[in-house]
């Protein structure tokens, strides 16, 4: 339990770890209450976060927090709790409780460079149901990016940030400079676990650098996957909106194929939430 964390932080770094979580509002009350209307908290797989009383109404709601966690979707619950002869706590007031399942997304994508195409394209992501890490290593990046410069981390080598995203990661090369694009390619590919690599360029472009892969001594079948031109050639056009609807279309396909053919598995199982469940059986009521 951590009480020391505010709910709205705890959500953000459930999501930012990609944990699904359950956010409990207090609704309303009537009567003698341990908490206010308002008050709320979060139940991760593992922790919770704040509390609305302590005692068996947050016993209950640990619960019923598990219970969502192994839902396949999304949901809203409402319960109504009369806390004196349902819970047997002294308070003897009454209380409704909301409950909010959230479901993160296990599609990371990495995006390098905050050019035309790179600007056009982040907007889209961002409405899409993934966790986007926008890379650029320009310093000027205020005067190069039309998006606000906090949405962009900025890396003297973004090659190097490759390694710090998790497995199964979608990676979009469009920098600024031809070298800088086949470092992070290399990157990427050196890791043999990413679930997507594409890069912008041409024909040519991608020639030259399947040349530099192989006096390497890499196979063709090291840089295969790669997706060069990057983008669907069925949603043809060369302006940067264009180009950012092929890239982002192809990426819901690939992840959408993927889907289906493995299935994810989201929340932990029922034997993973009983120690989440059981943190809760002694608290007394604050």
């Amino acid at each position: 339990m951590n009480t020391n964390i505010h709910w709205a932080d705890a959500a953000k770094l459930l999501q930012q770890a990609g944990e699904d979580y359950v956010l409990v509002t207090v609704l309303g009350v009537r009567g003698s209450t341990p908490r206010a209307s308002g008050t709320k908290m979060v139940f991760g797989a593992s922790q919770f976060y704040g509390t609305i009383g302590g005692g068996h109404l947050e016993y209950r709601s640990a619960e019923i927090a598990a219970k969502l966690l192994l839902q396949q979707d999304e949901t809203q619950h409402i319960e109504y709790f009369p806390l004196g002869p349902s819970l047997g706590q002294c308070c003897g007031g009454s209380t409704s409780v909301l409950f909010e399942s959230f479901k993160t997304s296990n599609m990371n994508i990495m995006l390098f460079g905050a050019g035309h195409v790179g600007n056009a394209l982040a907007p889209i992501l961002k409405q899409l149901p993934c966790r986007l890490r926008w890379m650029d290593s320009r310093e000027n990046i205020d005067a190069v990016a039309e998006q606000a410069s906090k949405d962009i981390s900025y890396s003297d080598d973004p090659a190097a940030e490759v390694a710090t995203m998790p497995a199964g990661s979608y990676f979009l090369i469009m920098t600024h400079n031809h070298q800088l694009d086949y470092e992070i390619l290399s990157a990427a590919l050196k890791r043999e676990d990413a679930a997507y690599v594409g890069m912008i360029g041409s024909q040519t472009k991608w020639r030259r650098f399947q040349m530099r892969l192989q006096h390497q001594g890499h196979s063709d079948d090291y840089y295969h996957s790669v997706h060069c031109p990057i983008g669907l050639t069925g949603v043809p056009g060369k302006r940067p909106m264009e180009v950012a609807v092929s890239i982002a279309a192809e990426l819901i396909s690939i992840y959408n194929q993927a889907s289906v053919k493995q299935p994810v598995q989201r929340g932990p199982s029922r034997a993973e939430l009983q120690p989440l469940v059981a943190q809760l059986n002694n608290q007394e009521p604050l």
